[in-house]
């Protein structure tokens, strides 16, 4: 006859499973999931922040970089969780879809026109970013657009159109690339293109490129960061956009982003108010 066995006490059994599980590191969450521009990636300012980010918050990011239209559709669809881009315009329209929420502008860089030396001709400076358009475009000097819808190329389309002139023909052409790879061509090609200075000061291309024209108001640019809506795509991470949000936009992150350096100069700067 086989001894009785006595069952095991419910709370017994609760406290080994309880010790078998803590010997188990749980999994960490996924990364948040960060839609930005280009710029932010090739200028190296996401590999100054974000290892700065994740030490003071915990939040781990993904980066999708490509051009601000697309970043802004990403989070039109919620296939993002924070957006980071520089194109006023279209970041006002997202947020009044309602796909977005909380936009804060909060640093700027600035576009300059750069190119070969010599390819705005021996005249005087040209007064203003639409005078230098419309000597590029009466001269036939080779122009390289993104073409990529990205926030450079946005801007690139309102000063066109602010200057009166429709680019086209065979002294244009489009990349389809980001900003790095636009500057590789612009200087292959001996052409002028319209880029963030930050991007320009990272690339190698850039003892290739002349500054041509600068220091237009019409050329700053701002950039933004938004939270997608967690009321319409509910499977986003709202707490840890926001805290990324309040970091990159609060103390921390205003004076990393102040101290970061490329080639020895400061490249973004903060926009006072925000």
């Amino acid at each position: 006859m086989r001894g009785f066995r006595a069952p095991v006490a419910p709370a017994l059994l609760t406290l080994a499973l309880f010790a078998a599980s803590c010997g188990r590191n749980p999994a960490p969450p996924p990364p948040l999931r960060l839609a930005t521009t280009t710029s932010t990636r090739d200028s190296g300012l996401l590999d100054h922040l974000l290892p700065l980010l994740e030490r003071d918050t915990g939040v781990r990011v993904a980066v999708l970089a490509v051009g601000s239209g697309q970043a802004l559709r990403i989070g039109a669809e919620g296939d993002a969780d924070l957006l980071l881009t520089h194109d006023p315009a279209g970041e006002e329209e997202l947020v009044a879809s309602g796909a977005a929420v909380d936009r804060r502008s909060f640093m700027y860089n600035d576009f300059v026109l750069a190119g070969p030396a010599g390819a705005l001709g021996d005249g005087p400076p040209p007064a203003d970013a639409r005078e230098a358009l419309r000597r590029i475009a009466s001269a036939g000097v080779p122009w390289l657009s993104r073409g990529d819808d990205s926030g450079t190329h946005r801007k690139e389309r309102r000063l066109w159109r602010e200057a009166g002139v429709e680019p086209g023909g065979a002294w244009c052409r489009e990349t389809g690339q980001g900003m790095g790879a636009t500057l590789s061509m612009a200087a292959e090609l001996g052409a002028v293109t319209l880029t963030d200075r930050a991007t320009l000061t990272a690339h190698a291309a850039a003892p290739e490129l002349t500054v041509l024209f600068e220091g237009d108001p019409a050329l700053r640019n701002p950039y933004a960061v938004l939270l997608v809506d967690p009321a319409r795509h509910p499977h986003v991470r709202g707490g840890d956009a926001r805290r990324a949000a309040d970091w990159l936009t609060g103390p921390a992150g205003r004076a990393a982003i102040e101290a970061y350096r490329l080639r020895g100069r400061q490249v973004f700067f903060l926009l006072s108010g925000d």
